[in-house]
């Protein structure tokens, strides 16, 4: 469904990458003997797609990947669109203002925040009559270890100035360690070199011995990896 709709929404990028996305996602899941995947709720049907791979190679060649399972947060498994809360957040939404970036300054999270979309009913309620609100309150709650009803219950008779403002507050404190280091990491050019090289080697260590037991199972002429 992805594809579909991704393929409506921009037919000029219509191109193999896209088709193929859902079989590399489960090829990088399976390489690596993943056994738990934190993903939105729109990667479902791609789970299940690794999930069939996977049952159906160990079925024919005997056991040799991991079974993946999913895990979906249940608040924020599928984070809506800041201005068009009935469609999910992207970052390739072509309104800037419609989605957060983690790597963008704390002054554009507020303002984004701000700017979303309510409503005219003006009380601080979670239900589905207010998709925005709703939204709003699921990553409020994400943000902050803070349940649903707490946060509503401590916007009882405030309106939504006050409950965006400090929404706004919580956001960019809890982003803040995340975009610090993301920012020395850039200008600490050499150790995160360090990092991601000796990342691709212990990478490179466990897909060799995933990939070598695939050989041996199919029956290919064995080769180093």
């Amino acid at each position: 469904t992805q594809y579909k709709d991704k393929s409506r929404k921009s037919e000029q990028n219509l191109n193999a990458g896209l088709f193929t996305y859902p079989v590399l996602m489960a090829a990088d899941i399976l390489l690596y003997q993943t056994d738990l995947v934190p993903v939105g709720d729109d990667q479902k049907q791609h789970m299940e797609l690794a999930r069939d791979l996977a049952t159906r190679f160990n079925n024919r060649f005997g056991d040799t990947f991991v079974v993946p399972e999913g895990y979906y947060p249940k608040e924020t498994a599928r984070v809506m669109s800041l201005q068009e809360p009935e469609k999910k957040m992207s970052k390739s939404d072509s309104n800037p203002s419609a989605f957060i970036l983690l790597a963008e300054d704390a002054d554009s999270t507020a303002k984004k925040i701000k700017k979303a979309v309510t409503d005219s009913i003006g009380i601080v309620k979670y239900t589905d009559d207010q998709p925005g609100l709703k939204n709003l309150i699921n990553i409020y709650s994400a943000m902050t270890d803070k349940s649903v009803e707490e946060i509503v219950a401590m916007y009882d008779g405030k309106g939504y100035g006050a409950f965006k403002g400090e929404m706004a507050e919580a956001v960019v404190e809890h982003l803040r360690p995340i975009r610090e280091k993301y920012n020395y990491l850039l200008e600490n050019r050499d150790y995160l070199e360090g990092i991601y090289t000796r990342g691709a080697e212990k990478a490179s260590a466990r897909a060799g011995q995933t990939l070598r037991d695939v050989y041996d199972r199919i029956g290919f002429i064995p080769k180093k990896f």
